[in-house]
């Protein structure tokens, strides 16, 4: 015979257990039935050689979902999205045209927003929701053509479908203003963080830390330039990050590090997963972002959940990730995102002012122990696919 409390027997005479999920703060409860979602993501998303933050997000909700009644079904898909070639279409379309009628979807927008021919017809008898980790045209570094051309596509896909997932509140502002969508239908769904051992640092002050493909949106060039400008300063610095995204600026940046005489002390230390990650934040004493666009910044609460104060561009998403401490204290520095000069000067200021050093410190303290779990984003994506049309918009 089962043994449920008193407590717990309401929930148990509805069909609900409770169940402890590594993921989750507390014992939640559950259906003892779960429901089906198909999650539609990039191929590459297991592939530790091409780290990203949407990689680790769609891992990590795949997860967690099963906690909040939510069975996944994975469906990566190869391809060099969002530019696929006819293979991956073929793919895609055999996806989704293989689900039955009211089936409900969650598509990684890489995969879907660049071929609106493929998913919209789908969209009349799917429950298709789309979660977009970074607009397409966002990107930095697209011709303009380019760019308009996958900004077109995307509005589309995502006016056709019922449903919008975006990672932080500014990127929901930012696709409803910007492809018009009606804002009832856009949510938000940001990235976890999971509460790590406060990182000891190397002497509190040198070891700077960057973790982020090497790619132009991350603008590690920009690092580079303001790091040449205090290099009579004892810092080193780690960029942590794939190196295969985009060969001829790894080598531009390559190149820059040479001109300054910096090979000794900025090292592009490549993807790094696990243990040997969890090394690097634990060495750092500052973590370092230089994006030119983030809808969150998911490395920025990596840092700051080891305690690790930030010093970051401030653009898209990341002041929301950076956040405050529960006494309003803020637990890194934001720059122009066009200004070498502000970031070398923020650095002139962590290294010769120690008031500052312990007020960022104590903020990231204080951040740490407040940041939101990963089942508070699964709770989230849980609820927009709960509220998804069952049925077809079209007779099949």
């Amino acid at each position: 015979m089962t043994d449920v409390t008193l407590e717990k027997a309401p929930q148990a005479a509805l069909g609900y257990v409770p169940v402890q999920h590594s993921a989750l703060k507390n014992a939640d409860i559950i259906p003892m039935s779960l429901r089906s979602v198909h999650f539609v993501m990039p191929g590459g998303v297991d592939d530790p050689a091409t780290p990203s933050g949407g990689n680790a997000y769609d891992r990590r909700v795949s997860l967690d979902l099963p906690g909040f009644g939510w069975q996944v079904h994975k469906h990566a898909v190869a391809g060099e999205w969002p530019r696929p070639g006819a293979t991956a279409r073929a793919e895609l379309a055999r996806v989704l045209r293989e689900l039955p009628d009211g089936t409900v979807v969650l598509m990684d927008g890489l995969v879907a927003c660049g071929v609106p021919e493929i998913v919209v017809p789908e969209a009349e008898r799917l429950g298709i929701a789309v979660l977009v980790h970074l607009p397409l045209g966002d990107e930095t570094g697209l011709e303009p053509l380019l760019a308009a051309e996958l900004d077109a596509k995307e509005r589309t896909v995502l006016r056709a479908v019922p449903a919008v997932i975006a990672t932080s509140d500014w990127a929901v502002r930012r696709l409803v203003s910007h492809h018009g969508l009606a804002p009832d239908r856009v949510h938000v769904a940001a990235p976890g963080a999971d509460i790590a051992p406060p990182a000891p640092g190397t002497d509190g002050v040198s070891r700077l830390l960057c973790v982020a493909a090497v790619t132009p949106r991350k603008g590690q060039h920009r690092l580079v330039e303001a790091l040449a400008a205090v290099r009579d300063l004892p810092w080193s610095c780690s960029c942590v990050g794939g190196l295969g995204q985009d060969p001829e600026y790894v080598a531009g940046l390559r190149s820059l590090i040479g001109k300054y005489g910096l090979e000794d002390r900025l090292h592009l230390a490549g993807p790094q997963a696990g243990a040997e990650l969890d090394a690097s934040y634990a060495a750092a004493d500052l973590m370092v972002l230089t994006s030119y666009a983030e809808t969150y910044g998911m490395a920025v609460t990596e840092a700051l959940a080891r305690g690790i104060p930030v010093l970051a561009t401030d653009v898209g998403g990341l002041p929301e990730a950076v956040g405050r401490a529960p006494d309003g204290g803020v637990p890194g520095i934001l720059v122009p995102p066009e200004d070498p000069a502000a970031l070398a000067a923020e650095l002139r200021g962590w290294f010769g002012e120690a008031d500052v050093r312990r007020r960022l410190k104590a903020a990231a303290r204080g951040r740490r122990a407040a940041l939101d779990g990963w089942a508070t984003t699964a709770r989230s994506l849980a609820g927009v696919l709960s509220r998804l049309p069952s049925e077809p918009r079209r007779a099949a």
